[in-house]
């Protein structure tokens, strides 16, 4: 009688278990991404869209803005010299 109360029990937590690592690596992703669009610089409004997008949609604007959102991003332009370099 004792391993039937033992097979519901894992049948329970095992799932909540899987969900609970789940949810807790979309939440990551999510601020990731977030972090990601605010630190950078875009062209035009493409950093509001792409905030919106991710705090509406948050798995799947997470997920578009990994292939789509990162290739638009502004990057910093290394040919010329910090002002505080030049001494």
């Amino acid at each position: 009688m004792h391993s039937i109360y033992s097979n519901h029990f894992a049948l329970f937590f095992i799932p909540l278990i899987f969900i609970m690592l789940l949810s807790l690596a979309l939440f990551i992703l999510v601020i990731w991404t977030l972090i990601d669009v605010l630190r950078n610089e875009f062209t035009g409004n493409n950093k509001i869209i792409w905030l919106l997008t991710i705090i509406l949609l948050p798995p799947l604007g997470s997920v578009l803005y990994i292939f789509i959102g990162r290739e638009q991003k502004i990057l910093p332009d290394k040919k010329h010299k910090n002002p505080q370099d030049s001494s």
